[in-house]
């Protein structure tokens, strides 16, 4: 296939899966990305068995997979880069070949981070900048900017702060709300809204805290009005997983949104996912209460009344 013509083709498909994934919630299921059709053509945008899209009329890969527990050893390490496993076989031929083709054209790639079984977050465009026979793995980078790095695979410190910045924010931050939305079957914790788009991952102890973990346990599922109140400690959740609303808000007179939006789920209790262990840390819903109800006792500042 021409290369401009596989480029159109790639940007369809990954317009496709931004549109899905923004949909659900920010991932997509396995059926879906089987059963995708291009010009009326089904054009499966994963493989059916094996972590590597290689579709036989493209050069090079389509997409990939990262599973924790795979049969690679498939593994981000401290510079920021995604440390790709070969395939098995030849080094040189079926799929490495088309990976290392990708390395040579720049096309960019779809990464697939499987988080749970048949749900996939999806991180594009991604690109492999380097190939290592030595350690038999190529080096997947999240900005095309690395392409142009003499020596990936020995970054300089501050390459690698860019390079861990951009996982946090386009790996581990998207794959935590992957997780938590599936957890509560995407579905807002308070209002029980089931839009995926609007829903979020709200962490119970803020991320950067030293207890801020990006685990389901530490998060909770809220769409964006309740996860903003919730940030701002105009919204708390007891620790019993009471909903309470901050009482300056409780005496405001505004527009229906705040009368039913935030001061009717005073009271509330949340909507818990079905696994126990899913549900939020009774601990980390505490410390985080203590300061809801600090900030509730401040004075208001231009309420209205």
């Amino acid at each position: 296939m021409e290369s401009a013509v596989e480029a159109e083709l790639r940007r369809q498909i990954m317009a496709w899966v931004g549109e899905r994934a923004e949909a659900n919630g920010g991932f997509l299921r396995r059926d879906e990305l089987l059963d995708f059709h291009l010009d009326g053509e089904k054009l499966p945008v994963i493989d059916y068995s094996r972590g590597i899209r290689n579709p036989a009329s493209f050069a090079s890969t389509l997409s990939i997979v990262s599973a924790a527990n795979g049969p690679y050893d498939d593994t981000e390490s401290e510079d920021g880069l995604l440390h790709y496993a070969y395939r098995k076989g030849d080094p040189w031929s079926g799929d490495n070949r088309k990976l290392r083709h990708a390395m040579e054209t720049g096309m960019p790639l779809i990464l697939f981070r499987k988080e749970i079984a048949n749900v996939y977050t999806p991180v594009f465009p991604v690109y492999v900048v380097d190939d290592e026979p030595q350690n038999r793995q190529f080096l997947v980078a999240l900005d095309e900017a690395f392409r142009f790095i003499h020596d990936p695979a020995h970054l300089s410190e501050p390459q690698r702060e860019y390079a861990r910045r951009l996982a946090k924010q386009r790996l581990h931050q998207p794959a935590f709300r992957t997780r938590v939305l599936v957890a509560y079957e995407t579905r807002c914790a308070i209002c029980e809204l089931r839009h995926g788009s609007l829903l979020d991952a709200a962490h119970i102890v803020p991320d950067g805290h030293e207890l801020g973990a990006p685990t389901v346990n530490n998060g909770l599922a809220l769409c964006k009005i309740h996860h903003a109140a919730y940030d701002q400690n105009m919204l708390g959740v007891t620790p019993d997983h009471e909903v309470r609303i901050a009482f300056r808000l409780l005496e405001e007179i505004d527009g229906p949104m705040l009368k039913h939006g935030l001061q009717e789920m005073h009271g509330r209790h949340l909507t818990l996912p079905r696994r126990r262990a899913d549900r939020p840390d009774r601990d980390h819903l505490a410390w985080r209460y203590e300061r809801f109800a600090a900030a509730s006792t401040k004075e208001p500042t231009g309420a209205s009344r």
